[in-house]
């Protein structure tokens, strides 16, 4: 019985790899003209025979675009950001309107994530959700670069990154937020979560917020800001540990909903009332910032847009046509926690 030749095989015969075999058979510009002969003359040869899957090579289209899921801590066995569910059905809206499925794919920051989707043809392009550390994340989108994957971010444009990448006005969410404090007579302010390059969408709404108390003439006090990522429980331990350094403040700016409902906790714990005593204002507004007590002031990410805009500059970069980042607007959604 004649074994059935593979790309494997036509790799080696033809000394490349199978993501060459595989951009040389669909007449990829990435492969050179003198290559892309030698691996069809191969195939040939070989008689090699694709499958009805990967006959789609030849259209370089399967239908499908990827979402990739990054862990996040959280309280429960999720592993999911909540703001990232309300993403993920505003994706697949998006997707189906086109006219493509998705593949939907959760990924450990540890794991080997960036793999060929394009080359082995699961997805014609990835769209990336979370990213944990960004300095770790970094890594992974440069490899996704250097395979010619197409693909877009959700989160904050890096001018040392040549990616796409759509996201909301976090500087915008940061100056709304605290001019609504200030706005309440809140004249010592807080800010609970990592301002660090590490998370560069906390960082870019820290630097709207610290632009709001200038314009206002107020100073910001570098103690009042203190590190946390996106859960409950580092957002408990945030204002703990605003509390525990005795300065005096009488308003939060929390980087997430997540951390802000935290931070109650912790305040309501130690006897002081929201908002009577301490204002608060979240990030995010996910299903749960109406549901809390108080109801939670946020600044609200616009996922049914952002879904629409990731998919259409997907597809856009994947035909060939212009592209460029995006901002989002944000938008203040007032409940209790402020007055």
């Amino acid at each position: 019985m004649t074994t059935k030749a593979t790309s494997i095989d036509i790799a080696y015969r033809a000394g490349v790899s199978q993501s060459t075999v595989s951009r040389a058979l669909r007449n990829s510009p990435l492969v050179n003209e003198e290559t892309r002969l030698k691996v069809q003359a191969i195939a040939k040869e070989l008689n090699y025979k694709v499958d009805k899957n990967a006959s789609n090579l030849r259209t370089q289209s399967s239908l499908t675009l990827a979402l990739l899921l990054c862990e996040d801590p959280t309280n429960d066995d999720s592993l999911i950001n909540p703001f990232f569910l309300s993403m993920l059905g505003s994706i697949t809206r998006a997707t189906a309107q086109q006219g493509y499925d998705l593949l939907v794919s959760f990924q450990q920051l540890s794991s080997d994530w960036h793999a060929d989707y394009e080359d082995s043809n699961k997805a014609d392009g990835i769209i990336l959700l979370g990213y944990g550390d960004y300095m770790d994340y970094e890594e992974k989108l440069d490899k996704l670069r250097e395979q010619n994957t197409h693909f877009v971010i959700w989160g904050p444009a890096q001018n040392k990154q040549a990616v796409l990448s759509i996201g909301c006005d976090n500087h915008q969410g940061g100056v709304i937020a605290t001019q609504h404090l200030i706005a309440k007579g809140r004249r010592q302010l807080a800010f609970i979560g990592d301002a660090s390059s590490h998370s560069p969408e906390f960082q870019t709404r820290y630097l709207g917020h610290k632009q709001a108390l200038k314009r206002a003439g107020i100073s910001s006090h570098k103690q009042l800001q203190v590190d946390a990522i996106s859960t409950e429980s580092s957002g408990y331990d945030g204002a703990m540990k605003l509390l525990e350094q005795k300065l005096p403040f009488d308003a939060v700016f929390a980087a997430s909903d997540l951390i802000a409902i935290g931070a109650i906790r912790a305040l309501k714990q130690q006897g002081l009332r929201v908002p009577e005593d301490v204002a608060v204002v979240g990030f995010d507004d996910i299903p749960v910032a109406s549901f809390a007590n108080p109801g939670l002031t946020t600044i609200k990410q616009n996922t049914k847009l952002a879904g629409e805009i990731l998919v259409d500059s997907l597809l856009k970069l994947i035909k060939g046509k212009e592209v460029s980042n995006q901002l989002i607007p944000t938008s203040l959604i007032e409940r209790q926690s402020c007055g």
